[in-house]
């Protein structure tokens, strides 16, 4: 029997023990993943079968709207669980009271539950919140909760990563990839059917749905190219009326509640049964569903685009007659067809919901919907819409809509004539040019909010616009100027007794004091994370997390550091911050690279590869002095992308770190002079602007390559590596928890027993380049014996893989099966199997593809 029909068996068997723990409170999250048809919702409906007495099966379903429906799985469960839950679920805008009626629906029942929420990758971010909460706690209820969904579909930003992350953590986790059926299967299961199990396989790859539905057709005609046409085969054979049926539920992303299929088909008995029997629907007292998503997708891929909005618009109308209809999906199918009127209508109604909901992507797909039709609205109207979406956009990270939008308020505030908007308008473009890596364009409208606001006799405006002007100073190292503009808006905050701009204040001039030396700063800034906290500002919150968790790691006390890092993501996160998470994230990458965990730090570091450019650079910067410092190349073309960015930013905060690596990566290359083209006009600008941070790093590259600098006095660790301390250095360093700069300082000692003591640190590392260096340190020295450090195989590639486990990823790569990497290699099945699951675990991917993507990052696949 084929391994992929039995591991379906040992799935449900670990589902089952799962569920056993649970009855004594050992709760478990299961996930359960692979592409769409694998077979994941066969899974799901098999778990009836394997329940104990007393167990209880809920199920909810995310669906494929453009935007989406605020806690739609969750809502699925209305009719299911107590009335608690039902009501908090039907006023879904308070989300703590949703989370209060899960706790006690899931935790205080006597016998153990079963939540499955299907198809997760298509979550609006209220459920993900509610997701995440679940995850934290199930562990100690009598619960399992089972999320499927489809691993190949999640980019680097994709909003399921953050929830996959906290799942990471917990402590049961179930994880049930489900595998394509391999030949031997396929050929088995066409046979009965009298077809070429070749062509079936071709044309399916194994996915078991695929299969199933060309075998239920009986006939691959001329191999059909996709499920569509192996759907349509089927769809054939039914009444013109059950076609029709068909069609019209299949541009519902959705399960269709009774209601709905009422209005829309009438008296549609005959046609649901006939679609039943076929295997097409599921038909339940209160919805129905497709039997499969890729049947509906299938069928809608088959409709001419007229044919497609018409149903639509019939969708839409059986919507809006409806009372209490869910505004998201009359959105939804006002936008498919074509109905500007009725997007306008419901559209900022919509956004208002999911902002309640805290679905921030969600709001900003509504809004951006809206306003494709904006010509329909007053011009006040619409610069709201504008600022809204502004907003939005700025909140989940996409600094370039932001910029735009914000930038189209403005423009009608200035038509408008009102200074009061026009100048709260400007404070935000400054503050969103910022995030979009324009330190120009930030400057300039911070400087006309400040001429409108004084004009417009709103003291606590203008207390936010010299504290975003202050916020400016600060990033730019002008710390006087910094402390003079923050010190004002404090003083107006309190006047109008504004807490929110207070705690914005405080964080501009405790920041400046911090990395003025002002040991002052870092009180005022952690008093600024408490007024903002106990105001419930969260953005505030979040940036002053933010700053003292970078000033902590510039002052290399990375423990204090992780001890906020921690509740900061957990804010953003709950919060639905995506914008900050992901800068919070890329500080987690500069965390961990400065602690050694390379492999985490490059995790961390590609969420941010993609996003608004001031953790861009970062992110970047971190991936490059990885590869760097492994010698796996490709460090260089990341370095000038972050240059460029940094460039724009104007901020040494950006510029200094970027630059660092240069020289450092020239130096390991032996290049002198490049060490001071990389480091020479960046310290130069350092010492103009008399910034501490930056200074020791640059100047000791610069010492390296022999320019005299002065000395620094600073005492951190590179300042008493230039002053010629490498041994107070090395014990600074290791004190911090950097083990790489600690090797690197006790390599300068002149005795050979040091030198050894570093290079067992870099071999452990994979840092090639620098223990080459010391290698020829020590034979220069005249050690006879030196260590030769790691296999070959293990040295030319930072993932640690074997020579053999390259082979398998580089054939993997190239799509073939295990079985045509056996043949190719010459080995069983069952050793491809066990190289091919230590690649993934090394790879720290779960997947084929993901894998791929891994490797080509590394440059594995030369």
């Amino acid at each position: 029997m084929d391994g992929g029909i039995l591991e379906r068996d040992l799935e449900l068997e670990r589902l089952a023990a799962a569920v056993r723990d649970a009855t004594g409170g050992a709760g478990s999250v299961a996930l359960v993943l692979g592409e769409a048809g694998i077979g994941k919702s066969s899974l799901v409906r098999a778990l009836p079968g394997i329940l104990p007495p007393g167990a209880r099966l809920l199920v909810g379903q995310c669906d494929d709207l453009a935007t989406g429906r605020p806690l739609g799985p969750l809502r699925d469960l209305v009719g299911s669980v107590g009335a608690e839950l039902a009501r908090a679920l039907r006023d879904a805008g308070d989300r703590h009271r949703v989370h209060e009626a899960l706790h006690a629906e899931l935790a205080g029942a006597p016998h153990p539950a079963v939540l499955v929420v299907e198809d997760v990758h298509w979550a609006d971010e209220a459920s993900l919140d509610a997701l995440r909460y679940l995850v934290r706690r199930v562990h100690g209820w009598p619960a399992v909760l089972v999320l499927t969904y489809r691993d190949d579909q999640l980019g680097r930003g994709h909003p399921l990563r953050q929830l996959l992350g906290v799942v990471s953590g917990a402590p049961r986790v179930h994880r049930l990839p489900l595998a394509p059926l391999s030949p031997e299967a396929v050929r088995a299961l066409s046979a009965a059917a009298d077809l070429d199990p070749a062509q079936v396989y071709t044309v399916t790859s194994g996915n078991p749905f695929f299969v199933a539905e060309v075998i239920t057709a009986g006939d691959t005609g001329e191999v059909p190219p996709t499920v569509v046409d192996a759907v349509l085969a089927r769809l054939r054979g039914l009444t013109d009326t059950t076609r029709d049926a068909l069609e019209q539920l299949a541009v519902v992303p959705s399960a269709v509640e009774r209601p709905l299929v009422d209005a829309l088909l009438g008296d549609a008995d005959d046609a649901l049964t006939a679609a039943e029997q076929g295997g097409l629907l599921v038909v339940a007292v209160d919805r129905v569903a497709f039997r499969h998503e890729i049947i509906r997708r299938a069928v809608v891929d088959s409709l001419p685009t007229a044919r497609r909005i018409t149903l639509d618009r019939a969708v839409l109308s059986a919507l809006t007659a409806a009372p209490d209809a869910d505004r998201s999906r009359i959105v939804h199918h006002a936008a498919a067809a074509g109905d500007a009127q009725a997007v306008t209508r419901y559209g900022p109604g919509a956004a208002r919901d999911a902002t309640r909901a805290g679905s921030h992507r969600e709001a900003a797909a509504h809004l951006r919907l809206v306003l494709r039709h904006r010509d329909r609205f007053g011009p006040a109207e619409r610069a709201d819409l504008l600022e809204r979406f502004a907003v939005e956009s700025y909140t989940i990270g996409d600094a370039g809509a932001a910029v735009a939008a914000q930038g189209d308020a403005v423009a009608l505030r200035r038509e408008l004539g009102d200074l009061r908007a026009l100048g709260a308008d400007l404070r935000w473009l400054s503050r969103i040019h910022w995030w979009a890596g324009d330190a120009d364009a930030a400057q300039a409208a911070a400087r006309e909010a400040l001429t409108v606001l004084e004009q417009a006799g709103d003291e606590g405006l203008l207390a936010l616009a010299l504290s975003n002007t202050a916020q400016l100073r600060m990033l730019s190292d002008e710390y006087a100027q910094a402390v003079d503009y923050g010190e004002r808006a404090m003083a107006l905050a309190r006047s109008v007794d504004d807490t929110a701009i207070l705690a914005h204040a405080l964080n501009n001039v405790g920041s400046a004091r911090w990395r003025s030396g002002d040991p002052a700063g870092q009180r005022q800034l952690e008093e600024s994370l408490r007024v903002a906290l106990a105001a419930g500002e969260v953005e505030h919150a979040c940036r002053a997390y933010a700053n003292i968790v970078w000033f902590l790691l510039d002052d290399l006390r990375l423990a204090d550091a992780d001890r906020f890092l921690t509740p900061a993501m957990d804010l953003a996160d709950r919060a639905e911050h995506l914008g900050f998470l992901t800068y919070l994230q890329v500080e987690r990458a500069l965390h961990r690279f400065a602690a050694g965990d390379w492999a985490a730090a490059e995790r961390f570091a590609l969420l941010g590869t993609d996003v608004f450019p001031p953790a861009r650079c970062p992110a970047l910067t971190v991936l490059a002095r990885v590869r760097i410092r492994r010698g796996t190349g490709g460090g260089g073309e990341l370095l000038d992308r972050a240059w460029r960015i940094a460039l724009d930013t104007r901020e040494l905060q950006r510029l200094a770190p970027v630059a660092a690596a240069r020289a450092e990566a020239a130096w390991l290359r032996g290049d002198p002079a490049g060490v001071l083209a990389a480091a020479e006009p960046v310290h130069a600008q350092a010492r103009r602007l008399s910034a501490p941070p930056h200074l020791p790093e640059l100047g000791y590259w610069l010492g390296k390559a022999g320019r005299a600098v002065p000395l620094d006095g600073s005492g951190h660790p590179y300042a008493l590596q230039a002053a010629g301390q490498w041994d107070k250095a090395a014990r600074l360093w290791q004190e911090a928890g950097c083990p790489y700069e600690h090797a690197a300082a006790l390599a300068e000692s002149p005795d050979p027993a040091d030198k050894l003591s570093a290079l067992l640190t870099l071999d452990a590392m994979g840092a090639l380049p620098l223990a080459r260096l010391v290698r020829g340190e020590l034979r220069a020295l005249g050690v006879r014996h030196v260590p030769r450090g790691p296999h070959a195989a293990t040295r030319r590639n930072p993932a640690g893989l074997t020579s053999r486990q390259l082979q398998v990823l580089r054939l993997l790569v190239q799509g073939l099966t295990n079985a045509e990497i056996a043949s190719r290699l010459v080995v069983s099945v069952r050793t491809v199997d066990n190289h091919v699951r230590a690649v993934l675990e090394k790879l720290d991917a779960p997947t084929r593809r993901l894998a791929a993507a891994r490797a080509a990052e590394l440059g594995l696949l030369g």
